[in-house]
């Protein structure tokens, strides 16, 4: 029997990941990307080419069965290409609805799903406008292209305005409102085309300067979590989605609100490597390919992930203890970017963060 090849437009470490994820069931891999250093490149074959050129993508088709992707940015023009070759996961329309702030939120609230408020914007007088209605606390956000907290300016005064750079008013804008919420949390959930859906235990996280730096799993219980989870299981649904669907929430004691939503695998799923029976990357593949969905129990009580930006502690290979797992990813060192991360198991809370702070002792850093 041939041997599925699995295309993944984007070779970043989720699309390494996902190889790595792949290969033990037999998959292979190709990578499509416009750089020749893209890390996934150290692990199985890469196309390197523009996601706009069509000979290249032609090219990528005939070699694949199957094609998803590693990031939500890739040129929805490019995938519909694809897709009148070979079947694509997710579809071309849901991802572009989850490039864009406004078609996300418009989206979530026509299926009743709430979100934090939010107002279109597109010049500085109109940026003052909204930013009044919302008591000047606010998040100014480019409705495309955003992450890891790019394109974002805070409002807390009408001074604030005055000081967002012109050119950022050249973009499409939203204005969103600033909640003061209890916690931030994400629901994981995978489904295929014959609808079973699956979710992983609900995730916790903590940023710093707008990047995701630690996931606690499960996050400790609360009397929304039900509702938060039904939320994400019905966007799904609704989407007629297939793969793994990353939806992040604000909660406070009272109200569930979305915040966004991510049409593949994600940063606060990489726990599942070790910490499931079946991780995030190889569900997401099940999935895609039509096949039964695998368990997503944990494996142990409780689990951390720990991002690395920038660049590892010198001293970092050199720590070994039992239930605690590095992944490297290969790519340059560079301020901001996530170049790593560690998962640890532990049996309770009190057990997790005790081993928390010990790493991190070790490592002499800060989260």
């Amino acid at each position: 029997m041939k041997n599925v090849c699995i295309g993944i437009l984007g070779g970043g470490q989720l699309a390494r990941m996902m190889a790595l994820a792949g290969y033990p069931l037999g998959l292979e891999f190709v990578f499509f990307d416009p750089s020749a250093s893209a890390c996934a490149g150290q692990v199985g074959e890469l196309m390197v080419a523009d996601y706009h050129n069509e000979l290249a993508l032609e090219e990528f088709c005939k070699r694949v069965d199957v094609v998803t992707l590693d990031f939500e940015n890739v040129p929805v023009a490019s995938l519909r290409y694809i897709k009148k070759r070979k079947p694509v996961f997710p579809e071309p329309d849901i991802l572009e609805v989850a490039q864009d702030r406004y078609l996300e939120k418009s989206f979530c609230s026509k299926h009743g799903i709430p979100t934090t408020a939010f107002e279109l914007v597109n010049s500085r007088s109109e940026l003052m406008f909204a930013a009044k209605k919302f008591g000047y606390e606010g998040i100014l956000k480019t409705r495309r292209m955003g992450y890891d907290g790019k394109g974002q300016y805070q409002i807390n005064k009408a001074e604030s305005i005055n000081q967002i750079p012109d050119e950022i008013f050249h973009s499409p804008l939203i204005l969103e409102q600033k909640v003061n919420f209890d916690r931030e949390v994400s629901v994981v959930v995978v489904r295929n085309a014959q609808g079973e859906v699956k979710t992983w235990p609900l995730c916790e996280n903590k940023h710093k300067n707008g990047i995701l730096t630690t996931t606690i799993v499960p996050a400790k219980q609360g009397p929304l979590d039900k509702e938060t989870e039904a939320h994400a299981v019905t966007l799904s649904h609704v989407l007629n989605y297939v793969g793994v669907l990353v939806v992040e929430f604000f909660q406070t004691d009272s109200r569930v609100m979305v915040n966004e939503m991510a049409p593949r695998v994600h940063n606060s799923g990489h726990w599942s490597i070790e910490g499931a029976h079946t991780s995030q990357f190889e569900n997401h593949l099940r999935a895609g390919l039509g096949l039964p969905l695998g368990s997503t129990a944990m494996n142990g009580g409780m689990a951390a992930m720990l991002n690395w930006i920038g660049a590892f502690p010198d001293n970092v290979l050199s720590i070994s203890e039992e239930h605690l797992y590095w992944h490297i990813y290969g790519k340059e060192p560079k301020e901001g970017r996530k170049i790593g991360h560690s998962t640890i198991l532990a049996s309770d809370p009190q057990k997790l963060h005790d081993r928390i702070v010990n790493l991190v002792r070790k490592l002499g850093v800060q989260l």
